[in-house]
């Protein structure tokens, strides 16, 4: 049987994930199949839990190998990759356990949680995960197809929000898939100040190889710590599983009370949808490609804008001050260079489209015009000077004008800048694709 959960936490505290540690505990005379699952969902809903990610796991009766994927208060939590199914009793009354479970200890019933589980005898529909990573999915639509998949049973609290996370972990296919090692803290320490050292975050990237985003070099900050009273005390992802459980080895200073290996979505880019038919929803991400319409314009606080031509229309992409790398490659551009942007369109975006850059690629380089400044005015031979960067020349004595294109010089390659810029680590989404990566 599979169970998904989704928003148990509330802004006071709490955290999806360790409710589903709870669920492996509660579930011990169960075995769990599989990897257990953190999915992140479109990051763009206005109603988004924190990180807007929901679980799911597999539960059965193991057969054959085993591994082990984590640890509860010293009991180790073992994973089979295959397994029987449960017998018609144990499916029974698993959904008064699991309702038991979340009244004791998911934030049930708090004023703006809207929590939510799902239990079937089978992996969901695939095209629910995919419209609830890339779209907002209409609560009433998600309600009736549930309602017509067999053996499928759910509960909601609050808007019924949660429905679509618990709902779209039970249905993610896999494909591009990394992992999370996820610590948790003794729950008496839970509010109080975490007792690693955050200078131990950048030892992560040499004792656990293929871990990745442990912290930023630009900003200087350790990523691998929460700055919330949820009961997390670290996260560490990487791009397979084997490399992770070094780091509890790593962060002393406060000894994990449980942890768990996570299989996640993270990093996978799902959330990216190409947009060439020019068809782009509110609230929804995307990737496409235009010319650069005009220069970029500074805009207050450090960020940049970029106006691209897209099927038409003109495009308003930002690049904003906290990614560190987009404002700077922005400022570099010339109307006419061809790129390829990712990013988000904003939930309340108005008719003519603008867009939050997650990344940007350079296609093609428009060459820079070089003229040759001539020192006196062809009319009165007086000295000539500046009119202004792009306008051209002005005679000191006679006034006239040369415009750029009168003046001789020839175009010339500029210095190729670099060719796809992302976000610096502490700016980027769960979702975004890693550098190096082929998509987008």
């Amino acid at each position: 049987m599979w169970v998904g959960l989704d928003d148990t936490d509330s802004p006071q505290g709490g955290c999806t994930t360790w409710v589903l540690t709870e669920l492996l505990r509660e579930l011990s005379d169960l075995d769990l199949i599989g990897w257990p699952r953190l999915v992140r969902l479109n990051p763009n809903v206005p109603f988004r839990t924190r990180g807007n990610a929901a679980l799911a796991a597999r539960f059965g009766h193991g057969s054959g190998p085993r591994r082990k994927v984590g640890e509860i208060r010293g009991a180790p939590v073992w994973s089979f990759s295959r397994g029987r199914a449960l017998s018609p009793s144990e499916r029974s009354g698993l959904p008064e356990r699991l309702r038991g479970l979340l009244r004791r200890s998911a934030r049930w019933g708090e004023p703006g949680v809207d929590p939510a589980w799902v239990i079937s005898p089978r992996r969901l529909p695939p095209e629910l995960y995919w419209r609830a990573v890339r779209e907002i999915v209409p609560l009433p639509g998600l309600r009736r197809r549930l309602h017509a998949l067999p053996g499928v049973e759910w509960e909601a609290a609050g808007s019924g929000q949660g429905l679509v996370g618990a709902s779209a972990a039970l249905a993610w296919p896999r494909g591009r898939t990394t992992y999370e090692l996820i610590a948790y803290r003794e729950p008496g320490r839970w509010g109080t100040p975490r007792r690693i050292p955050p200078a131990r975050a950048r030892e992560l990237d040499r004792a656990c190889p293929g871990s990745f985003h442990n912290h930023d070099t630009r900003t200087r900050r350790a990523l691998v710590f929460p700055h919330t009273p949820c009961p997390i005390l670290f996260g560490v992802r990487g791009h397979e599983p084997a490399g992770l459980p070094p780091a509890l080895g790593l962060l002393k200073g406060e000894e994990p009370e449980r942890w768990t290996l996570f299989e996640t979505n993270q990093a996978s880019g799902d959330h990216l949808v190409d947009r060439s038919d020019g068809l782009w929803p509110r609230g929804s991400p995307g990737v496409v490609e235009g010319s650069v319409l005009e220069p970029p314009v500074d805009l207050p606080g450090g960020h940049v804008l970029l106006r691209v031509g897209w099927k038409e229309r003109t495009l308003r992409a930002v690049g904003f001050e906290p990614s560190k790398t987009l404002p700077p490659f922005l400022r570099q551009l010339l109307p006419g260079d061809r790129v390829r942007l990712w990013g988000s369109r904003p939930f309340d975006d108005p008719e003519d489209p603008s867009v939050n850059l997650e990344g940007i690629r350079l296609l093609s380089a428009r060459p820079r015009f070089m003229p040759r400044l001539p020192r006196r005015c062809p009319r009165c031979g007086a000295g000539l000077k500046s009119a202004g960067s792009g306008v051209g020349l002005r005679c000191r004595r006679c006034r006239i004008r040369l415009p750029p294109e009168a003046l001789p010089g020839r175009w010339r390659s500029r210095r190729p800048l670099e060719g796809v810029v992302h976000p610096t680590p502490s700016a980027r989404r769960h979702l975004a694709p890693l550098p190096g990566s082929r998509w987008p």
